[in-house]
């Protein structure tokens, strides 16, 4: 049964892209078909082709209570009710409007055809594809065309009983097109929402990607930015001490060649979420994201590049998850390397990072350049690592501010340690 319902319902599938394609194809087999089944028996009997000579009582009082037309008359009356159904899509309510005028002209006239059918076809049609606001008085002019008809046939049967068999065919016409109405505007409205979720589903994969290439973007300017300040820094050192001082250059080149594998491995780590996989999976590297425990390492490094770093803690670190710890180290990092950058080796550097629950605080001050020509630079002069910083912060529902401080800069950032959903 599955098979059967699916192939049927490609086949309407089809017949309905072909429709849509080809409108009047459909149009016009309606009104062949109503011709055949309706107007040729009629003009068949006009000329003689079939009889009646076997009729009952009924059936020969029925027949002399109407006026007999000529075969062009029929014609006429016939071509006024089927025609106007190849307008019956388009335009739904001219088509009911002509079909009824033929239909009250021929019953006027006293004559009977059965193509008077197509006074149903077109109520179906008004109901299918006309306003709703014409359904009203379509009903009403259609219940004084049958009202007519009832009058008429009132010599071979009941004004009550044709009447009563008029109108419910009427109203099952006109069910029917409210009914296949109804069941068009659900499918259409179900397709208009499946292709709203489609774009919103696409939408959402879209900023998913946005943030996690603002995400990777923000830790390779992290890390790119932060180790090759370092190691510029060493590298002019050791330039500086291979003629004075050979051992000082040798332990620069080192302290350039640790932090250059300390950087290829974080990016590595980084870009690995990027790499599609060709073949076998490589090892994965299972270094841990940096946390506070690093940040000892981390001034280490400064240090080693010739800027002097005091650092010191205050608080309970110890219920701190991996996210903030990750968020705490890449702003002391970017601080710490922006301080490198502007005061250049030879200065000095406070940090101190103090839990005080709910807010976590971060400040980094440094001394400015050590050569009373420089300057920290000024307070509109922000860079992406001040946006990155703030980016952070912002995640944990903290702020980052950045200024002068004397000769020297200051950045401090607050953290809301707070759970989002307020459980502890």
């Amino acid at each position: 049964m599955g098979p059967l319902v699916a192939r049927l319902g490609r086949v309407g599938q089809r017949l309905r892209q072909a429709d849509r394609a080809r409108p009047w194809v459909l149009d016009t087999a309606v009104v062949l078909l109503v011709f055949l089944l309706f107007c040729l028996p009629d003009l068949l009997h006009a000329v003689g082709v079939i009889g009646g000579d076997g009729d009952g009582d009924g059936r020969r009082r029925f027949r002399l209570a109407f006026t007999r037309l000529p075969v062009a008359g029929m014609l006429a009356l016939q071509a006024g009710l089927v025609l106007p159904l190849l307008w019956r899509r388009r335009e739904p309510a001219a088509a009911f409007g002509a079909v009824t005028a033929v239909f009250v002209l021929q019953w006027s006239l006293g004559a009977v055809l059965r193509a008077d059918v197509a006074l149903f076809v077109a109520l179906y049609s008004l109901a299918l594809h006309g306003r709703l606001r014409q359904l009203p008085w379509a009903c009403a002019v259609s219940a004084g065309a049958l009202g007519l008809v009832a009058a008429r046939v009132s010599a071979a049967m009941s004004v009550w009983d044709a009447l009563f068999f008029l109108l419910s065919t009427a109203t099952a016409a006109l069910a029917l097109g409210l009914m296949i109405r109804i069941r068009r505007a659900q499918l259409a409205g179900l397709r208009d929402r499946a292709a709203r979720l489609e774009i919103e589903r696409d939408q959402r994969d879209r900023l998913a990607v946005a943030a996690e290439r603002t995400r990777v973007a923000r830790e390779m300017h992290d890390i790119v930015g932060h180790n090759l300040s370092v190691i510029i820094t060493l590298a002019d050192a050791g330039a500086y001490a291979a003629g004075a001082a050979p051992e000082r250059g040798r332990e620069a080149l080192h302290l350039i060649g640790d932090t250059g594998r300390q950087a290829l491995g974080e990016l590595r780590r980084v870009l690995g979420v990027l790499r599609e996989a060709d073949g076998p999976p490589a090892e994965p590297e299972l270094r841990p994201q940096p946390g506070l425990m690093d940040i000892d390492a981390l001034c280490e490094g400064v240090r080693a590049a010739g800027l002097e770093v005091v650092y010191r803690t205050a608080g309970d670190f110890d219920a701190l998850d991996s996210g903030v710890q990750l968020t705490v180290y890449r702003i002391v990092q970017e601080a710490l390397t922006n301080t490198l950058k502007h005061a250049g080796a030879g200065a000095r550097a406070s940090l101190a990072i103090v839990v005080e629950d709910p807010r976590l605080t971060i400040t980094v001050q440094d001394s400015g350049p050590p050569d009373p020509a420089g300057r920290p630079r000024t307070a509109n002069e922000e860079g992406h690592g001040l946006v990155g910083m703030r980016e952070r912060a912002a995640l944990y529902g903290g702020h980052v501010s950045a200024g002068p401080a004397g000769t020297g800069w200051t950045v401090r950032a607050d953290l809301d340690l707070t759970p989002q959903d307020g459980a502890r």
